[in-house]
């Protein structure tokens, strides 16, 4: 039996991207996050999972925080990933982030970036 723990379709609004421009205006980012659990035996203890909260406030500091615009959104991933990751209770942890208003050259599409991660 595997636990999956997640929070989708986050949406966190920043100023974040590749070029200066995005830099000026917030424009959305939606993270989904899922995290596999290494205690398979479901138990009534909040420390022996994942809050949904602390993927939120893990997305929150990374996005909101960050001291200079995170340039990629490969970044912004790892990062999440650093701080949950740090959680002894997860094996696994899947990052996907979207960005609705990516400057594409052409109308359509959605930017997306997706990490995993597996404790060692």
């Amino acid at each position: 039996m595997t636990i999956r723990v997640a929070l989708e379709a986050y949406t966190v609004m920043a100023k974040h991207g590749y070029y200066s421009h995005e830099h000026e205006k917030t424009q959305p980012f939606v993270f989904s996050v899922w995290a596999s659990l290494r205690n398979q035996h479901i138990s009534e203890e909040l420390n022996q999972t994942l809050n949904y909260a602390d993927i939120q406030i893990a997305i929150d500091t990374v996005m909101l925080e960050s001291k200079q615009p995170i340039l990629l959104m490969e970044t912004m991933a790892q990062k999440v990933i650093d701080i949950l990751s740090e959680k002894s209770q997860i094996e696994t942890l899947h990052v996907r982030i979207e960005k609705p208003e990516a400057p594409l050259p052409h109308p359509g599409g959605l930017a997306v970036v997706e990490l995993e991660w597996a404790r060692n």
